[in-house]
C-alpha cells in the first residue's frame, strides 16, 4: 500500500475535456476500470476513485505483480499525478524486501536495454522489463519520458 508519485502530463491521453468537474472524475474512472479490463488484468472488486489528478484504487489483485502493473497503468494515465494504492493481493507471498521490483522513471535518451544495463548489468536483459511491463507495453521501443516502468529482480 502507499502513493505513487507520476508526471501528470507524460501519460496516454484517453481523458475527454470540457465537462463539469464531477463528469470528467466519473469519466476518468470509467475509462480507467476499462483500461485495466482490456489488458486483462486479474483484479476483483476493482474501484477507482478520481479526484482531479489524484487516482485512489481497491480491489483485490490476483498478485503482487498483477497490483503493481494496474497501478502503473493507472499512474501512466496524462492527467494522473498521484495514486493512492489500497489494494490487496490474493495470492499472500513471503516476499523479501529485495525480491519486490522496483520502480524506473524513463528519461529522455533511455532504452530498455540502457535500463537493463544499470539495473542488472547487462544491456542484453531488457526482455526481463519488457515481459514484466507488459500487457503496458506493446513493443520495447515504445517508452516515452516520464513512464514510470516495473524492474522486477532477476530469478536464477
Amino acid at each position: 500500500m502507499g502513493i505513487f508519485s507520476f508526471i501528470k502530463n507524460a501519460g496516454a491521453k484517453v481523458f475527454g475535456i470540457g465537462k463539469t468537474t464531477e463528469e470528467e472524475n466519473a469519466e476518468k474512472s470509467m475509462q480507467l476500470r476499462n483500461a485495466i479490463t482490456n489488458l486483462e488484468l486479474e483484479v476483483t472488486d476493482l474501484s477507482i476513485e478520481v479526484n482531479d489528478d489524484a487516482v485512489k484504487v481497491w480491489g483485490e489483485a490476483s498478485d503482487l505483480a498483477t497490483k503493481e502493473k494496474v497501478v502503473l497503468v493507472v499512474g501512466n494515465t496524462n492527467g494522473v499525478a498521484s495514486v493512492e494504492d489500497n489494494m490487496s493481493v490474493a495470492e499472500v507471498e513471503e516476499i523479501e524486501e529485495a525480491a519486490m521490483a522496483q520502480f524506473h522513471t524513463v528519461e529522455s535518451g533511455d532504452t530498455l536495454g540502457k535500463i537493463a544495463k544499470e539495473y542488472y548489468g547487462n544491456a542484453m536483459k531488457y526482455p526481463v522489463i519488457f515481459e514484466a511491463n507488459k500487457p503496458m507495453l506493446s513493443h520495447p521501443d515504445k517508452i516515452y519520458p516520464g513512464q514510470v516502468l516495473r524492474i522486477p529482480p532477476l530469478v536464477d
